[in-house]
């Protein structure tokens, strides 16, 4: 039989898309990957960023994991280490773990007697009403919708963020769609699939900052709350999922679970592309907690703090950088963690089921900051 070579095109943007990233890939076998396949995939996701792996349906969790420790062979631990394990987490109820394949997780909308091990579980997919501050009317839930949360993957506490996460459509609702709104007074909207992945590029974040701008985020670093994602569960988000609203209600340290100040993740607003050198802006703003200044002072007010991110971040996100997945059952896809921010997308009705199968890993090294160094 013929060995087929890889069909790599631009992903097709909507009306007055500006995005200008993401490849799809035709004829990749996952399941036997070659060396020189690999590399043209590696080469297409630092280039690209997302990268779409068509028609995978058969694709075990085993391969997906093998796939994605690839890009970082020294690693092995799932991206958030035990941290779903803690009740508080905000990312609590939103996973499973595959039993026999630990590093990949589970998430989607609906009840499934079995799945990979697991038994009689319900998924509930992310709804923007239990984590943002103002949530759209009732009677227009279903047909709208927002980002539920822009974020990287990563821990942001003792463990280094994953290089590369891969997501896998193993069922996808059929084809309604929904109006996604900001509701930050701009009247910005955006026609988005039901429970479609939203990306932005963060190199394009970077590129669309003033001079002065720039020259503040090369050098300047965000400190990250310890156990961020229980720090932050009392808290709500600001409704364009950018970050979250400022009342004081996020946790005390002595409410948290044991901290090692070690473990306190301080990075490089700017992360340099391993491939390309380029930098890309990779914040995640609902996380932060200090800015460390160029100059050496501390910025400590969380108000502030998540005012100037969100300023830094926000033209980023308009409709016309953002790319919305139109999933397809079989679709793998392959996003660079250290040069995109994503977010969950979509309100769902009890018997729309979805379901896909995530995979990180905590990457083996820090992120390469403009001075080319790790943190």
């Amino acid at each position: 039989m013929a060995v087929k070579t890889l069909e790599i095109k631009p992903l097709g943007g909507l009306p007055n898309s500006k995005v200008d990233f993401g490849v799809e890939i035709e004829n990749a076998d996952v399941e036997n990957l070659t060396d020189s396949d690999f590399e043209v995939i590696r080469d297409a996701l630092y280039n690209s960023h997302v990268v779409v792996l068509k028609n995978q349906a058969g694709v075990s969790p085993k391969a997906q994991y093998e796939l994605t420790k690839q890009f970082d062979p020294a690693s092995d631990n799932y991206g958030h280490g035990k941290t779903l394990d803690a009740k508080r987490s905000v990312l609590h109820p939103d996973l499973k773990t595959i039993p026999h394949q630990p590093q990949v997780q589970v998430i989607g909308n609906g009840f499934y007697e079995e799945y990979e091990g697991l038994k009689n579980i319900t998924l509930v997919h992310p709804h923007h009403k239990k984590f943002h501050k103002e949530a759209i009317p009732e009677e227009d839930d279903l047909a709208a919708t927002r980002f539920f949360r822009w974020h990287i993957d990563a821990a942001l506490y003792a463990l280094n963020p994953p290089k590369v996460t891969s997501l896998m459509a193993v069922k996808v609702p059929a084809g309604r769609r929904q109006t996604l709104r900001y509701d930050d007074g701009t009247g910005e909207e955006l026609d988005v699939p039901l429970g479609t992945t939203a990306f932005v590029s963060g190199q394009n974040m970077y590129n669309l900052l003033s001079e002065e701008d720039k020259e503040f985020v090369r050098t300047a670093k965000v400190e990250y709350a310890p156990h961020p994602y229980v720090w932050m569960s009392p808290a709500k988000s600001r409704s364009d999922g950018l970050g979250m609203v400022s009342e004081g209600v996020e946790l005390p340290l002595s409410d948290l679970p044991p901290i090692n100040e070690k473990n306190i993740k301080i990075l490089p607003m700017c992360w340099k592309n391993p491939v390309t050198g380029n930098l890309a802006l990779q914040i995640h703003p609902s996380a932060i907690k200090a800015i460390h200044l160029p100059n050496g002072e501390v910025m400590t007010d969380l108000k502030e703090v998540r005012d100037l991110v969100h300023r830094l971040q926000r033209p980023a996100i308009s409709p016309e950088y953002v790319y919305p997945h139109d999933w397809v059952e079989g679709d793998l896809v392959l996003f660079n963690n250290q040069g995109v921010l994503h977010s969950v997308v979509g309100a769902f009705s009890p018997e729309e089921k979805r379901l896909f199968r995530q995979c990180n890993m905590a990457s083996s090294e820090g992120v390469m900051g403009p001075d080319g160094k790790l943190y």
